[in-house]
């Protein structure tokens, strides 16, 4: 018997936050959500067709909005291990330009898109001094097969239980459902002076990210 699915249509928004500029995009995208039992990749994101996604209140819709690290502001300090199980801090890069996204989970389509892409795009990184770190709440392992699989060459940090990806506020997508897909670029002093967030153009932040390093 054919699983049974019903469609809905609700509209993503494509944020770019810099000390220059602000603008949102908004879009509107129309999935179809199967209410049998099973495992999908949706979107770069792990979810089970029996999820319940519960109608958007106002503490969620709080939650969702105002970031607690923000541009302008000295980002906060961290340490999580690495692909290979070191333990990494967010300071060890200070005096460089960081760029550090988050991302859902590894070996989902539109994450493995977005980390080829950085990786495709790595030398013009070095080239403009900058670090690039991936955040992810999958474990050391998954991070280093991941890492592996792909010939990723730069540094994926394992934030198991999400903690510092709620210390620093990044928001989710379709009502908390899905992890945030954000991007932060730290300039040498550990200063947040872009913050990108677009969950379904995963290559996009590689080219903000570029341009406003470009530029500055």
């Amino acid at each position: 018997m054919a699983a049974c699915s019903s469609s809905f249509t609700f509209c993503s928004h494509t944020t770019i936050h810099s000390l220059a500029q602000r603008k949102t995009l908004v879009t509107k995208t129309q999935f179809s959500v199967p209410t049998k039992s099973s495992e999908s990749n949706f979107f770069g994101s792990r979810l089970s067709h029996s999820s319940y996604i519960s109608p958007l209140s106002s503490s969620s819709l709080k939650g969702g909005i105002f970031a607690k690290v923000n541009k302008g502001q000295a980002a906060p300090d961290f340490t999580l291990k690495d692909q290979n199980g070191k333990p990494v801090s967010l300071k060890k890069y200070k005096g460089k330009p960081v760029v550090l996204y988050f991302y859902p989970a590894d070996e989902t389509p539109g994450c493995t898109k977005q980390a080829c892409a950085f990786r495709d795009s790595y030398e013009k990184f070095k080239k403009a001094g900058a670090e690039v770190i991936g955040i992810s709440g999958d474990d050391s392992a998954s991070h280093k097969a991941f890492a592996s699989k792909y010939k990723l060459p730069y540094t994926l940090l394992s934030d198991e239980g999400n903690k510092v990806r709620k210390d620093w506020g990044v928001p989710g997508d379709l009502f908390g459902a899905l992890p945030g897909r954000q991007t932060y670029v730290l300039d040498k002093n550990g200063v947040v002076q872009l913050i990108y967030n677009n969950q379904f153009q995963p290559e996009k932040h590689i080219d903000e990210t570029l341009k406003f390093l470009k530029a500055a």
